[in-house]
């Protein structure tokens, strides 16, 4: 992650105010005496100008929808440790991830919450741990940690979820700071199976020759191979120990967080199922290994639509990258001829929480990415050519309003339902301090949530969808899915160091939906790269079955679909399995969940 640094007054910003006056002395001799020079006074924190929000008149005005923190009443009691305790050990700043899951296959979505850790001199006894909140319904959330073997103690990062063994329930990965951890769910109890399943972390060598574990963050299960054996992805970050840390300073004096540009960087890594309950790391083989990550986020989709998933990865003062599958089971990173390892100056910014999907209905894929202040959120959209992206945040009326806010999580979700993708942007520096040195920027931050019109603009509706989005936090990262069954998108955001918030969707628009819950034949029974199309008041809707987006974080997998206020009580859903074979489920009835089954459609 950048971070500001004092920036010195330049002597040419004198230079070039004087200048007016000596012109005026030369060509009108008889006139007084030159003026001297204003003097250069700093601008005072409130006389900063607000950013630019152009305003179209005949936009279309977004529904007025209400969200509601119902973190206290909703039993999920966490708080996040970050090992925060002046020393500015730069995992501190990470926050962690959550995940969504059904671990015990109720229907109802349950939380995975990700723990960290103190530092070895400030060490607890006994340590604290991840939590996993069973739902009981109506937002309400119990504590079955204890119960269910989902305790890990780690210095732990993101999880994500997904049904690697075929068995029919959601077992989760963990990744960490140190040994990343399987946990296999065989009836809602989680074993430890991370050594038996092959899944050993690498180590790294620092100058001395001691051994490190490397530092992986984001995670996503996929069937990349198209074999219907799950696979795992996991973002690598950098080579960090406390015996490497970097002293950095804001102030000249005081320690501050050091950026990541002082520390190598580690590679992503992949691995293959091999159908057994075990994996294999095919990392190089595959073509994903590289020296200049620092990866923060990925993202999962079939850019050239060819039936198999590609994957874009955030990377924090690194290109992104963008790679994409190939026939023979490899990848070939491609971002800086597809248009999005850079800014539009060619500049590689500090890329954090990431997600992708196609915004306007018209089969163009939007990949965005959250970053550092001073460098608005990233909407690379797909043009004429498949493989070829523009940021369009500026015309989107996106980077205006996240210009100076530090994003994490990235997530997009049709939080009104009605057919349209919208953006939930989730914010919070790392810096407690940051206002010593940035008059404009500061710790906490609000959230954001952006109304998508339709036709690739946006509307900021932060400040008038309810008190749950207007207070500042310190947030990292987000989970969107249905925690209480009506039909409409929740979420479940993260904080660095603090509580949870969960927030509960009000919506009251009287829009139809339909989710969509595939199930894969053999052991993909997730349908992990499954694509859902339906055809809906006129409109065309389609998404795929992923895990991954967001930052560190999981949303519910199953597809939900906004219908709009359609008058149809039954639509038609047609799903191309991972498998390649594309089959038709007539007459779905709307406004509920339901399950397809691979092999029993049309």
């Amino acid at each position: 992650m950048r971070r500001q640094s004092p920036r010195p007054r330049c002597l040419a910003v004198a230079a070039r105010r004087t200048a007016p006056f000596a012109i005026a002395a030369l060509l009108f001799p008889a006139c007084s005496e030159e003026k001297a020079p204003e003097a250069i006074k700093p601008a005072e924190p409130e006389k900063y100008a607000k950013p630019f929000n152009p305003v179209d008149p005949t936009a279309k005005v977004a529904p007025s929808v209400t969200f509601t923190d119902v973190t206290a009443e909703s039993g999920i009691d966490f708080t996040h440790v970050s090992g925060a305790r002046g020393k500015k050990y730069l995992p501190e700043t990470m926050g962690a991830g959550v995940a969504l899951l059904d671990y015990d296959g109720d229907g109802l979505q349950d939380v995975f919450l990700v723990q960290g850790a103190e530092w070895p001199d400030h060490a607890t006894t006994p340590a604290s741990t991840c939590r996993l909140y069973r739902n009981r319904g109506g937002m309400k959330f119990e504590d079955v940690t204890a119960a269910t073997g989902a305790g890990l103690s780690l210095i732990g990062m993101g999880a994500a979820a997904a049904d690697y063994d075929g068995d029919g329930d959601a077992d989760l990965v963990v990744t960490a700071l140190g040994p990343n951890r399987l946990l296999r769910n065989d009836g809602g109890k989680f074993t430890d199976v991370t050594d038996a399943a092959g899944f050993t972390t690498p180590n790294w060598t620092d100058k001395q020759g001691r051994q490190h574990s490397t530092w992986a963050t984001s995670a996503a299960w996929l069937d990349y191979d198209c074999d219907g054996v799950v696979d795992l992805f996991l973002c690598g970050y950098v080579h960090w120990s406390i015996e490497n840390d970097v002293f950095e300073t804001l102030t000249g004096s005081t320690k501050a967080y050091t950026i990541p540009t002082k520390y190598d960087a580690d590679s992503c890594r992949l691995w293959r199922g091999r159908g057994d309950g075990t994996f294999e790391d095919v990392t190089k083989k595959a073509g994903i290994e590289r020296a200049d990550s620092k990866a923060l986020g990925v993202a999962i989709a079939d850019v050239n639509r060819d039936g198999r998933p590609d994957l874009a990865v955030s990377n924090d003062t690194q290109p992104n990258y963008l790679f994409l599958s190939q026939p023979d089971g490899t990848f070939t990173e491609v971002a800086t001829d597809a248009g999005i390892a850079y800014d539009e100056v060619g500049r590689a910014r500090a890329g954090m929480g990431i997600d992708a999907a196609d915004l306007c209905n018209d089969g163009k894929l939007v990949i965005s990415i959250g970053n550092f202040s001073k460098e608005p959120v990233s909407m690379f959209t797909q043009t004429g050519d498949q493989m070829f992206f523009v940021d369009r945040a500026g015309a989107a009326r996106v980077a205006a309003p996240t210009n100076l806010s530090l994003t994490f999580a990235v997530v997009f979700c049709d939080y009104d339902l009605d057919g349209c993708q919208d953006m939930l942007v989730c914010n919070g520096h790392i810096e407690s301090e940051i206002g010593l040195v940035a008059k404009d920027v500061t710790y906490e931050q609000p959230t954001q949530l952006f109304w998508n019109r339709g036709d690739g603009t946006f509307a900021d509706v932060s400040a008038k969808s309810g008190d749950a989005l207007k207070r500042p936090v310190v947030a990292r990262g987000a989970a969107a899915g249905d925690l209480d069954n009506d039909g409409d998108i929740d979420w479940v955001m993260t904080q660095n160091g603090r509580k949870p918030i969960v927030v509960r969707n009000d919506q009251a628009l009287g829009h139809r939906w339909i989710r969509i819950r595939p199930q894969g034949a053999g052991k993909n029974t997730d349908g992990l790269g499954a694509v859902v199309t339906l055809t809906a008041g006129g409109r065309t809707l389609r998404r795929e079955v992923r895990t991954g987006s967001s930052y560190l974080s999981q949303c519910q997998i199953a597809p939900t679909f906004g219908l709009g206020a359609i008058s149809d009580t039954k639509v038609a859903v047609t799903v191309r399995w991972a498998s390649g074979k594309t089959e038709t489920y007539p007459d779905l009835a709307v406004d509920r969940e339901h399950v397809v089954i691979e092999g029993r459609g049309g």
